[in-house]
């Protein structure tokens, strides 16, 4: 294939043209520069100052770190004080329900006692009143039973001895709280219950005849201890304890020498021989010596002494 090369010599232009074609392509640069470097230019200080945009913003997020302000919240820690709920553990106060168990005071103490019975009925009660040395009121539950000391005797009213003996019962029992034990029999003919009286340690019959308040009185069935009570007695009267004291009582005179009507077997009180036979209410003594043949059977035991409680 023939290649065609033009040349602008040959063709046929006015000798102006070129010049003209050649000032026009020059504007045409020149217009065309000026544009290139008016888009350039402008792009290039608008990234200029985007950027310091961009940086405040991000110096203003900087200024959120205040929400550590929000570590406050470590004061949250507080709620341990919710640990005062172990104070609750009090409930183990609960264990006063053990406290029932003063049902074990009707244990009896072992001193001078063993001869109550171990498998007899048990009451406890509370002393009301004091009648006399071996007589008490005691209030057991909601009623109020006059209970009778088994195994002794005191003096009665009016008798010798009687209130020194009514008193110290007093002190042994009023008011407190008493534990009662059966020995064979519930009542005596007067419907009031016998019994053995403790008041805790303590053991009032037998406290009563050791301190020489009472005697010991043997009434069967009602025995068990009447062996106790007869030792308590003669160590009461050796001691010379309580009703065992010696009470002189002078003989009145005679009112003819040798010729004295008082009998010999009653040394230190005056009284006649029988007839009349006498019994201790018909005199005025009490626990004098007695010598045999005793004529008025005023010492009934054989102890020495003579009108001992009546």
């Amino acid at each position: 294939m023939a290649r065609h090369t033009v040349k602008f010599s040959n063709l046929n232009l006015p000798k102006l043209t070129i010049p003209l074609l050649l000032l026009l392509g020059l504007i045409i640069l020149c217009c065309g520069i000026f544009t290139i470097g008016s888009v350039i230019i402008p792009s290039a200080t608008q990234t200029a100052t985007s950027t310091p945009s961009i940086t405040s913003t991000i110096t203003r997020t900087e200024t959120i770190t205040p929400t550590s302000t929000i570590t406050p919240s470590a004061t949250i820690t507080q709620t341990p004080i919710e640990i005062h709920t172990p104070t609750i553990t009090p409930t183990s106060t609960t264990s006063l329900t053990p406290t029932i168990t003063p049902t074990s005071t009707v244990t009896l103490p072992s001193a001078a006692v063993s001869c109550v019975p171990q498998n007899t009925k048990r009451e406890t009660g509370t002393v009301t009143r004091v009648i006399d040395g071996d007589t008490i009121e005691v209030r057991i539950g909601n009623q109020n039973y006059r209970v009778r000391y088994i195994g002794i005797d005191t003096p009665e009213r009016g008798d010798y001895y009687s209130y020194q003996s009514t008193e110290a019962n007093r002190r042994l029992v009023e008011g407190k709280r008493v534990t009662l034990v059966k020995d064979i029999s519930e009542v005596d003919r007067y419907d009031r219950l016998l019994r053995y009286v403790f008041v805790s340690n303590i053991f009032v019959n037998y406290e009563l005849v050791r301190q020489g308040y009472a005697y010991a009185y043997t009434f069967p069935p009602d025995v068990a201890c009447s062996d106790t009570f007869v030792a308590a007695q003669r160590d009461a009267r050796v001691m010379e304890s309580g009703l065992w004291k010696p009470t002189p009582t002078l003989a009145p005179r005679s009112s003819g020498g040798s010729g004295s009507n008082c009998h010999p077997s009653y040394p230190d009180v005056c009284i006649p021989p029988p007839p009349p036979d006498l019994d201790c209410p018909e005199i005025p003594y009490r626990r004098f010596r007695v010598l045999p043949p005793d004529p008025h059977r005023f010492d009934g035991d054989g102890d020495g002494i003579g009108c001992e409680s009546n």
